[in-house]
């Protein structure tokens, strides 16, 4: 008797001291507790709200082409690279392409800008070429017009390109050759005929094979986008810094 007494004693004093101190009350669940558990667990218990995150791709961009800089001397010796031929049935001209920006490379004909885009890739090839010195392939340039065809044969293929517009700027906006996301071409020579002080740019863009537009309208920079600009220097490829000044045909003589 005294030691069943004794033990209801000693559980009243753990109920008193649960009750107080809270302790034991989410050591030891209730009845209640426990009636509620078996209920939901017959029931089935309801899971937990989830979420779902979604991750959207956004596409990237390609890579445009990086010019070169252009020779600080422009008549260092340049190799004779012919990257195939250009063809301008507007104004009869049918030459090899050239590759390089010196002089050197200029005076065999109509050249190419390396590090531009190659014609047919996309961004901007730019092609230089003289109008009154050695075969002055670029002479009639200012004679095209919007819809005139210019042909570009290489070891890639045939590519023809259609002139969008023609336009005078001054000679040391090099940004002419900058690159964008649209299959375009420039050709650019001194003018007017017989001077250096500007340059005449004719400004390209690519056909597919049945003669349709390669990019759309909106896609094309707008052909004064050198005008638009304040800053006319061009970044170039093997430098983290922009060149300015004037372009490879400034020499002694107007090309």
């Amino acid at each position: 008797m005294y030691d069943h007494r004794r033990t209801r004693l000693a559980l009243w004093l753990t109920l008193f001291v649960a009750l107080t101190t809270g302790v034991l009350v989410a050591a030891w669940p209730s009845a209640a507790d426990e009636r509620g558990r078996s209920l939901g667990a017959a029931a089935g218990a309801v899971p937990a709200p989830t979420t779902t995150q979604t991750t959207q791709t956004v596409p990237t961009l390609p890579m445009l082409p990086i010019p070169e800089a252009l020779p600080d001397d422009p008549y260092e010796p340049t190799p004779q690279v012919v990257l195939g031929t250009i063809e301008i049935p507007k104004i009869d001209l049918v030459d090899e392409l050239q590759q390089g920006m010196s002089l050197t490379a200029i005076n065999r004909g109509p050249s190419w800008w390396p590090g531009t885009a190659r014609p047919g890739e996309l961004g901007n090839a730019v092609v230089a070429g003289h109008r009154t010195t050695y075969d002055r392939p670029f002479y009639r340039l200012h004679e095209l017009a919007p819809g005139d065809e210019v042909i570009f044969t290489t070891a890639a293929g045939r590519f023809v390109y259609a002139v969008r517009d023609v336009i005078v700027v001054p000679e040391h906006w090099i940004d002419i050759a900058a690159q964008s996301h649209a299959h375009t071409a420039t050709l650019f020579a001194c003018h007017p005929i017989g001077s250096a002080a500007e340059r005449i740019v004719a400004k390209l863009r690519l056909l597919t094979a049945d003669g349709r537009p390669v990019d759309a309208d909106a896609a094309l920079p707008a052909i004064d986008a050198e005008a638009q600009r304040t800053d006319h220097t061009l970044f170039v490829r093997g430098r983290a810094e922009v060149v300015s000044g004037a372009d490879p045909l400034t020499a002694s003589r107007a090309p």
